[in-house]
């Protein structure tokens, strides 16, 4: 996704790959990012999908005001969440071990990945910001089946109802801390619907394939005005 991104802004830049280069691992670290994706540029580094500090690091001209409300984008993030529970539920056992391209993540972990970082909006508010530790997480092992992962999901959407519904007038703009840089309130929102809809179209796409469900089964509307990366993958 970042490598897509630079290329859309005209920026030339090498593509370095850390998995088993230890060089390149310390040198990241050493700059201030314990995890890719990360950018490095003239000795400072913007790390974690985050378009707004690529581009100030890069002097590149970016916006990204959130085209849908928070109360749009809060209604949007359940339906995704809605759509998981729904697919992961069908899911037989055996298929959620299946795992998609690069990185190796089974589908049981890709499911519980999504409803955890959706968990941790909340989490967010509710404390001292985003911490990256919460999206390290992996599924415990009571959480085996599609089942028991669609019973988890269903907790965290009751969860994020029942914050919204509290919210009230919140101060969208306000800034909250996340561990790749600050964002206002209104953003780290969109950036949880659009994470979220990101793997729904991966959970798709591998239970699509592999005659779960169908692939018509995927609802173009879940995505319209979230920002998006262009690769599934």
């Amino acid at each position: 996704m970042t490598k897509e991104l630079l290329a859309s802004w005209g920026v030339e830049f090498d593509a370095i790959n850390v998995h088993g280069n230890v060089e390149a691992v310390r040198e990241m670290v050493s700059l201030g990012a314990p995890l890719v994706p990360a950018v490095a540029y003239k000795g400072r580094i913007a790390h974690g999908w985050n378009p707004a500090a690529y581009a100030k690091l890069l002097d590149v001209p970016y916006t990204g005001v959130p085209e849908l409300s928070p109360g749009e984008l809060a209604a949007r993030l359940d339906a995704i969440l809605s759509r998981a529970q729904d697919w992961l539920r069908r899911t037989p056992q055996d298929k959620l071990k299946l795992e998609g391209p690069g990185r190796r993540r089974e589908l049981r972990q890709l499911g519980f990945h999504m409803f955890r970082l959706s968990a941790a909006f909340v989490d967010s508010m509710e404390g001292d910001g985003l911490q990256e530790g919460w999206l390290q997480e992996e599924a415990s092992d009571d959480l085996r089946s599609g089942a028991e992962l669609a019973t988890f999901g269903e907790g965290v959407r009751t969860r994020l109802k029942d914050w919204f519904a509290k919210a009230g007038a919140l101060p969208w703009q306000e800034p909250v801390w996340t561990y790749y840089g600050e964002q206002s309130a209104h953003e780290l929102l969109e950036r949880t619907t659009w994470h979220a809809a990101q793997h729904l179209r991966q959970v798709h796409d591998l239970l699509s394939r592999n005659g779960v469900i169908p692939a018509q089964a995927l609802d173009p509307a879940l995505f319209a005005k979230l920002p998006l990366p262009k690769a599934l993958w």
